[in-house]
């Protein structure tokens, strides 16, 4: 796959980059932390300029999680507490998680979104949330860009970096994004507590 990724990405120029990432947030084939900085790497190597990279990480994610954000949003939060009502109850889906849920993210969810952007797993299942409970359109957007811009912008700069062994990025990625996840993990467990 990284093979693959790379060939295209050198090919197709700052529309593989874009294609990528779109796929990436669609159903992730590749992660973004192996798109990114081999887009780095030939940027380095004077093959694709190196903002046109960022640009297009950037737009292809943004586009990736417009769809899901989009689709959930026409679904509505409606529909979803029927069929917590219906169903819930063999997932552990109440409706009244389902309203805890909405009203937690409602009041974080420009934090949530960001953040999430730079995390393994819940970079493209963020949107979903966002979308049932209708987060506004400018918060949604404008705060997945900004998140998205950190995370691909600072994986293309360490590929374009550290060029030939931009494959070192991968290495550190993955456990930044995984000790993210820790980090809101706790601070979630420490709000739940302190509730209790």
């Amino acid at each position: 796959m990284i093979a693959w990724a790379s060939e295209l990405v050198v090919s197709a120029g700052l529309i593989g980059v874009f294609l990528l990432m779109v796929a990436e947030n669609l159903f992730p084939p590749i992660p973004s932390e192996a798109i990114m900085p081999l887009a780095g790497f030939a940027a380095a190597r004077g093959q694709l300029p190196i903002g046109g990279v960022i640009a297009a990480g950037i737009s292809g994610s943004l586009f990736g999680n417009a769809f899901w954000y989009e689709v959930a949003r026409a679904f509505g939060a409606a529909r979803m507490h029927r069929l917590a009502a219906g169903f819930g109850r063999h997932v552990g889906l109440t409706s009244d998680r389902l309203l805890r849920a909405e009203a937690a993210l409602r009041r974080n969810g420009p934090a949530a979104v960001c953040l999430a952007r730079m995390m393994p797993g819940l970079r493209t299942m963020i949107s979903v949330p966002a979308g049932l409970v209708a987060l506004p359109r400018r918060v949604f957007y404008s705060f997945t860009a900004l998140g998205t811009g950190v995370w691909t912008g600072g994986l293309a700069w360490a590929g374009y970096a550290l060029e030939d062994r931009f494959h070192l990025v991968e290495d550190w990625a993955g456990p930044v994004g995984i000790g993210m996840m820790l980090m809101v993990a706790l601070v979630i467990g420490w709000r739940v507590w302190r509730a209790r």
